[in-house]
């Protein structure tokens, strides 16, 4: 990996910019000053909200930090679709008296303006969801001083990120909590993803950039198997989810190792693009008649899902989530870095034939 990016954290633990309110600048100091990359999330926020929100992890830690956005999404011209999905949500917006939100509330997520703030205002690191930003805005961020990161989700995109001049690919996998990172969002490649460890592999033999393995993990056992598998270090976010220093509800903290919530899925329930999130009531009845609209779809929903949260009702929200939910520790985040490390140091001694798995370790903090 670049010595340029891995120099800004020592640790090759990065936390995952986790959109909605949950990648606090509290929790991104916390991981940074541990010793891992702390990320902000600008997705659904104003660019003015980002730029406050920079200003105040700033004021938190000296240490480096990413800031992640999410690329504007074409026009989605079946509109139709998404009045039907308005009408089948009717029960919860009378159930929490709430209206459904306007789906034509914008598609660009103010894309443009963030990118200005970040040129005039130069972070570490800026990572983007959803599509790979221009050549040249990319080489205008690098000239900024700024690393830059482009998820995929297939060895294909990791190639596209490559052709664009970024500066690593953050791999992944279908295990991965909340949003995946496609660039394109067709309907026909539903449930076709990719586990994370085949994906690094995959995506290792296709580009020669450093990458980060996102996708499921939980503990420091998976960062070593993820490193060993060709990345440079691992990203994560539902592990960092039940942290104090996170914005998620205090019900969706819980309803991580709650044993109501068994399972996880991909659905357009939410937001109407593929997101894993715990199997609630909202998303049995209603995920399979959301149409592959994004962003019409969230903004739909927003309303309904906010008043589920303030009635503390978790079943009407958006509980997402990657599949090691049940492995979440509630542990402050930068004890949580420290523990992830010990465990990541005791994988790679075993590994290495240097003692076994079970020695020392930090397996009491689970």
């Amino acid at each position: 990996m670049s010595s340029a990016l891995t120099d800004l954290f020592p640790l090759p633990i990065v936390q995952a910019p986790m959109a909605g309110g949950v990648s606090l600048p509290q929790l991104a100091a916390a991981v940074s000053e541990a010793g891992g990359l702390g990320f902000l999330a600008a997705g659904y926020k104003t660019a003015d909200g980002m730029y406050q929100e920079i200003k105040q992890l700033r004021s938190l830690t000296s240490r480096p930090f990413g800031v992640n956005l999410f690329m504007p999404q074409p026009e989605y011209a079946e509109t139709g679709a998404v009045e039907v999905y308005a009408h089948q949500l009717a029960g919860e917006a009378a159930w929490y008296g709430a209206e459904p939100g306007d789906p034509d509330s914008g598609r660009d997520d103010g894309y443009d303006a963030k990118l200005a703030v970040l040129l005039d205002n130069p972070v570490p690191v800026a990572s983007f969801h959803f599509g790979v930003p221009s050549p040249d805005a990319l080489e205008a961020l690098r000239r900024a001083g700024t690393s830059t990161l482009v998820t995929a989700t297939t060895a294909e995109e990791a190639v596209a990120a490559e052709r664009a001049g970024a500066d690593a690919v953050i791999v992944q996998g279908v295990e991965a909590g909340g949003h995946q990172g496609t660039h394109r969002d067709l309907p026909e490649n539903d449930g076709s993803g990719i586990g994370l460890l085949s994906l690094v592999a995959q995506v290792r033999e296709t580009v020669s950039l450093p990458l980060i393995a996102a996708g499921g993990l939980m503990r420091g056992s998976q960062i070593a198997a993820v490193l060993a598998a060709g990345a440079c270090a691992a990203q994560l976010g539902t592990a960092f989810l039940a942290t104090p220093e996170s914005g998620a509800a205090a019900v969706h903290k819980e309803a991580l190792t709650n044993p109501l919530f068994v399972r996880t899925e991909l659905t357009r329930a939410f937001s109407g693009r593929p997101a894993r999130a715990l199997v609630n009531r909202f998303l049995r009845e209603h995920g399979r008649y959301a149409p592959a609209a994004y962003p019409e779809v969230h903004h739909l929903t927003a309303p309904l899902r906010r008043a589920a949260a303030e009635a503390g009702d978790a079943q009407g929200m958006a509980l997402w989530a990657g599949q090691g939910h049940r492995m979440a520790r509630a542990l402050p985040a930068g004890r949580l870095v420290e523990v992830l490390k010990a465990e990541l140091d005791t994988a790679r001694t075993a590994l290495s034939g240097g003692g076994s798995a079970g020695a020392g370790g930090a397996g009491g903090a689970r």
